[in-house]
């Protein structure tokens, strides 16, 4: 069951959820009130409960050992608390990428000369404004999906993470777009001008893993070789009438942002290509997880209340929950096994060493092969199977879910189903993300 409560919105708070909304990774608030935050969501899946409900995320997990002393974060003048937590977090460096629209709430301090970075691992996502007075954080917690917090960059004895909902979810939530209501990332491509606003919303796109490369990566930076490809990447905009005219390939192949900003206050030099397919790929099937996990928890919540009525059919109305779970999952099928993807003309290779840094956490089967290894030729894997079917959220999906998922995967590797849409997938694809599952996802079903 969904509850939704309508309140007033100040026509200022949105303006500036417009203009945060313009192009990139978007999980952090508008420029209001912190005091504002903590009220209620305003559309609440009461089964999930997710303004009430304690988090058990990567970074609630770390509040509670920077409050027993297990953890100390260490400060620095340059960039506070930055460092640290990505050591604590176990979030590479190499990760970065950097965003120059005005995309978060500390938007004043975000242009092309002083991009917001972004660092993420699987289930965590950090965000530093340079000169912001907070640390901008995202994790996926395995029931409640995105969870969004703020760190203060002023030193303290005792850092507290201080968990941000309403405001955020203004803008990362499906139902301002789609009418789901469930907490999600957003990963976004527009043309932004000298200051980093958007010049038109005309151009904007949502991106994903199906999305062309010639429409990704608007408001980013981006570092790396991609061959004839092109991507909106690198470059700024005067108007609107200007953006239609932009030469894309004046943004290509850039190996070295020193022409066009300074990073020397940054942890790193880079705006990896391949950590943006992969980040792109990753919120994509993580928004999917989300809407997956509270679509078919409030479907099985709903038929227990039916069940509890006098003179009902229970199996007439099982076959209907079953169908509609099946009719929830199936998208998330498709986009584990990378239905659509945008296929690549030209080879792709990164510069910050993320790719290395990514493909060496496995799982490997005995054969040493894994789903995190990378093609980067035709497409973003090798093994086209997302790796984070090994993650949290997806581990936690009820049990009529991954039972069903899991059945409709035996399908396609196992030959029965070789409809158009799985036809990307070889024989020897097939086979091989088989192999792979059966050796190293515990719960994978075997022959």
């Amino acid at each position: 069951m969904v509850r939704f409560t309508l309140r007033a919105t100040p026509v200022a708070r949105l303006r500036r959820v417009a203009l945060a909304t313009c192009g990139a990774l978007v999980f952090f608030i508008p420029a209001v009130g912190l005091a504002l935050l903590q009220l209620p969501y305003d559309t609440e899946y009461e089964v999930i409960g997710y303004s009430t409900s304690e988090p058990t995320d990567p970074v609630a997990r770390l509040q509670r050992k920077i409050d027993s002393g297990e953890v100390e974060l260490q400060f620095d003048a340059q960039s506070g608390y930055l460092a640290s937590l990505l050591q604590h977090l176990k979030i590479p460096v190499a990760s970065q990428i950097l965003v120059f629209s005005d995309t978060s709430f500390q938007i004043d301090l975000v242009s092309p000369q002083t991009p917001r970075a972004i660092y993420f691992k699987d289930d965590v996502y950090v965000a530093w404004p340079k000169g912001g007075a907070v640390l901008e954080v995202s994790a996926v917690d395995r029931q409640l999906g995105a969870v969004f917090y703020t760190l203060s960059q002023k030193e303290s004895n005792s850092p507290r993470f201080e968990r941000q909902t309403y405001m955020c979810l203004r803008c990362h939530d499906s139902y301002s777009l789609t009418g789901g209501g469930v907490p999600r990332y957003i990963m976004g491509s527009g043309f932004p001008d000298q200051s980093g606003q958007l010049v038109s919303h005309q151009g904007w796109h949502l991106t994903t893993d199906q999305s062309p490369l010639s429409q990704r990566w608007g408001g980013w930076y981006v570092t790396g070789t991609h061959g004839n490809q092109v991507h909106m990447g690198n470059l700024i905009a005067k108007d609107a009438a200007d953006a239609a005219r932009l030469d894309l390939t004046a943004g290509a192949n850039l190996t070295d942002l020193g022409e066009l900003m300074d990073t020397s206050p940054y942890l790193g030099k880079h705006s990896d290509i391949v950590a943006l397919m992969v980040i792109e790929h990753q919120v994509h099937v993580q928004n999917l997880i989300t809407r997956v996990n509270y679509d078919t928890r409030t479907a099985l919540y709903n038929q227990q209340m039916l069940d509890q009525e006098p003179g009902r059919d229970p199996d007439d109305r099982s076959a209907a929950t079953l169908k509609r779970i099946e009719s929830i999952a199936e998208p998330l099928l498709r986009a584990m096994l990378f239905v659509d993807e945008a296929p690549l003309s030209d080879p792709i290779a990164g510069t910050s060493g993320f790719s290395a840094e990514f493909v060496s956490q496995g799982p490997w089967d005995e054969q040493g092969r894994s789903l995190r290894q990378l093609d980067l030729n035709k497409r973003l894997f090798r093994y086209p199977c997302s790796y984070l079917i090994y993650s949290e959220a997806f581990d936690a999906l009820p049990d009529l879910t991954k039972k069903y998922i899991y059945e409709r995967l035996r399908e396609v590797l196992d030959g029965q189903d070789r409809s158009e849409e799985f036809a990307h997938l070889s024989d020897a694809d097939r086979q091989a993300i088989r192999e792979i599952l059966e050796e190293t996802q515990a719960d994978f079903p075997r022959q």
